[in-house]
């Protein structure tokens, strides 16, 4: 009878054991709430309260979620793609042995992730800017080298103007993290979504030499012409974006996790005059592009 007690004693002191790792396993697991700065692969960069640069690594078994309902007790489940970088979450996860956040759970708001969005759209507009003043600064550093002593009573001017053209840069490159290392077009009739077979070659081309670039990601903007309505021309530039994406995913085997949420432009960033069936035609588009942030690059972002 003795020995029948001391074993159940240690059955005891052993369930006690096994509960108390338990509950230390349990305190390792880590929540954090803050805002994606970039993606690299399956990696997101967050600004947090407690560090502007934390780690947090995504898996395929990563929840990904945009709550919902009044109280926000309900969650959507949602794709990894729509983790862009300007968007607020709330990280569960736990710490791997390189004391990096491996996310377990990720929660959003739809608001947020409206947001997150049109910043992203504007980024887009504010990259052209830069790009066609900078196009400028090359145009004037040109003619000045070409100017005779003529024209240095214009100097003071000209080196007034160059100034304010290197603040907008300055400003402007803030916004821009990410290198272009490849891009292709993809075209479509009038009023149609399904992508013409003759690009798929083409798209499982990008998507052959993306994989050799390191930490990529790959965006994916779907554009329609000003012709009928704004409305509608916003659905058919979703449609187009997303059937260029699924070839991506399905035939170039892209992961998921180096996706970023597929873009509806709509009728913005016109290329060709609506006033010529040509123009229009030049405006009907898919434009998919191979990204590497530059610090991956070597060089540090603006």
């Amino acid at each position: 009878m003795r020995a029948i007690r001391l074993l159940g004693m240690a059955n005891i002191v052993t369930l006690l054991f096994l509960g108390i790792a338990s509950g230390t396993a349990a305190a390792q697991s880590t929540k954090v709430q803050g805002i994606i700065k970039s993606r690299s692969g399956p990696d997101i960069i967050l600004n947090t309260s407690q560090d502007p640069n934390m780690v947090v690594m995504l898996t395929d078994s990563t929840d990904v979620g945009q709550v919902e309902g009044l109280l926000k007790g309900r969650s959507k489940q949602m794709s990894m793609a729509a983790l862009i970088p300007g968007l607020a979450v709330s990280v569960e996860g736990d710490n791997n042995n390189q004391n990096v956040l491996v996310a377990r759970k990720v929660r959003f708001k739809g608001s947020d992730l409206k947001n997150a969005k049109a910043i992203a759209a504007g980024m887009h507009d504010t990259n052209q800017q830069v790009q066609k003043n900078q196009e400028e600064l090359q145009k004037q550093n040109a003619e000045l080298q070409a100017q005779n002593e003529a024209l240095q009573k214009h100097q003071a001017a000209i080196e007034a103007n160059k100034a304010a053209v290197d603040a907008a840069i300055t400003r402007f490159g803030q916004l821009d993290d990410y290198y272009i290392m490849d891009e292709v077009t993809i075209y479509f009739d009038n009023g149609k979504t399904k992508v013409d077979p003759k690009y798929i070659s083409q798209i499982a081309t990008l998507a052959q030499n993306a994989s050799k670039v390191e930490g990529y990601i790959i965006e994916v903007k779907g554009y329609a012409s000003a012709v009928g309505s704004p409305q509608v021309n916003q659905k058919i530039s979703q449609e187009r974006a997303q059937n260029v994406a699924n070839i991506l995913l399905q035939q170039g085997k892209v992961p998921l996790t180096r996706m970023l949420a597929p873009g509806a432009m709509g009728e913005s960033e016109q290329v060709g005059t609506n006033k010529t069936v040509e123009g229009q035609a030049e405006n009907r588009r898919v434009v998919v592009r191979v990204l590497q942030n530059k610090a991956i690059a070597g060089i540090p972002a603006s």
